[in-house]
């Protein structure tokens, strides 16, 4: 029997961590970090987007907690989940405003692209065709 987390190539699994850190990185850097940190104009921008800074703050915890999640191998797959719903939301206030959205949709797809490198396991039942059975 084969153990599950090693049915995927070992380049492929290294590539889903590199992807995995860098897409952390952008999420606890400076998405995060522009919500926590003071700046010039921050109220402004904020309230451009129809929130105040303290319930920024908040999202940025949100954030945050999604991003370590996502981090940890035993809850990656829940943290995929969440940041999916997060990135969701990035995607309606970009939208609200006018602004520009591919981003937030392309960090969205990437995410799962990541996880599925990192963990290709929790994928392959996506790709048995319909009514086929394990044993075939």
């Amino acid at each position: 029997m084969t153990n599950p987390a090693s049915s995927g190539s070992k380049a492929s699994t290294i590539a889903g961590w590199i992807l995995t850190i860098l897409l952390s990185a952008v999420l606890l850097g400076p998405s995060a970090g522009s919500k926590f940190a003071e700046w010039e104009g921050k109220e402004a921008e904020f309230a451009k987007s129809g929130f105040t800074t303290a319930q920024m703050f908040n999202i940025g915890i949100v954030e945050v907690a999604c991003a370590l999640l996502y981090l940890f191998p035993p809850t990656a797959f829940l943290g995929a989940i969440l940041l999916t719903g997060y990135m969701g939301g990035a995607i309606v206030t970009h939208v609200r405003v006018g602004e520009l959205f591919v981003p937030q949709v392309v960090i969205a797809i990437l995410i799962w692209v990541a996880l599925a490198l990192r963990r290709p396991h929790l994928f392959k039942m996506l790709w048995q065709p319909f009514g086929q059975s394990k044993a075939n």
